[in-house]
């Protein structure tokens, strides 16, 4: 069943073409990697699918619902969760308040009490959900300690607990594993592979052409704003000319 599906995508800036009528129909319990040189659109395409870009033209769609250009929060509250290439954590607050503050539906709902009453009301229930999370991503010994004593590849388990805690169907990811060492690469992967097979959809950007091998059900190559090749990993990767005129 086809979960997240856009046609005709174009988004220009100025004179640039950054995507250029993209279109892809990406069903749930799957992952699809975005690979290509830089500038090919892929951060771009994860922009507008997320809502960070109102497209020029083109419609994105979300389980059969027209959502394009709706905002990102809307969106997260659909459940279309994003993490991005700088990563984005709270590094005074502690681990756990980080994924706290990511969950959805709080009576206190707003900054402040957000910031500094979460724990009225409801926050038992959150505060499990929240520990369960960082276990799940093998952060659980972390919960107390302050986001920015986190290596950076602990960080990027704590985006994606951060992510989690939405409650998502679609988890939208920009270099997952870019700048972590092989056994960390390892790890991430295995965690998108075990959130693959809990029925969500996992859409990510990535320059690790051996981390694409690996996780990866299908492979989208963007050059130019355009899709110009798409299929099983073995397939696209095995093609030496794509690969040389657009990889380097």
């Amino acid at each position: 069943m086809t979960l997240l599906r856009c046609t005709g995508l174009r988004q220009a800036f100025g004179g640039v073409q950054a995507l250029d009528g993209v279109e892809l129909e990406l069903p749930a319990a799957s992952i699809h990697a975005l690979i290509g040189p830089n500038g090919a659109g892929k951060t771009t395409l994860l922009n507008v699918l997320s809502g960070f870009l109102s497209p020029d033209s083109g419609r994105v769609f979300f389980d059969g619902r027209d959502v394009t250009g709706m905002a990102p929060h809307r969106l997260a509250a659909l459940g279309i969760a994003r993490t991005f290439q700088q990563l984005r954590v709270f590094r005074e607050l502690s681990v756990l308040d980080n994924v706290l503050l990511a969950r959805p539906r709080q009576r206190r709902e707003r900054i402040l009490p957000a910031l500094f009453g979460w724990r009225a009301g409801d926050a038992a229930g959150h505060g499990k959900t929240a520990r369960e999370l960082l276990g799940f991503v093998g952060l659980g010994d972390k919960a107390g300690e302050p986001a920015g004593r986190l290596s950076y590849g602990q960080q990027k388990l704590l985006n994606l607990s951060c992510c989690l805690a939405l409650e998502p169907r679609v988890l939208l990811l920009d270099e997952p594993v870019a700048g972590v060492h092989p056994e960390m690469i390892d790890r991430i992967l295995g965690l998108l592979d075990q959130i693959r097979d809990q029925g969500r959809l996992l859409v990510f950007v990535e320059h690790d052409l051996e981390a694409v091998r690996q996780s990866a059900d299908r492979v989208v190559v963007l050059d130019q704003g355009r899709v110009i090749l798409q299929g099983e990993p073995e397939e696209v990767l095995a093609e030496s000319e794509i690969l040389e005129a657009y990889l380097g």
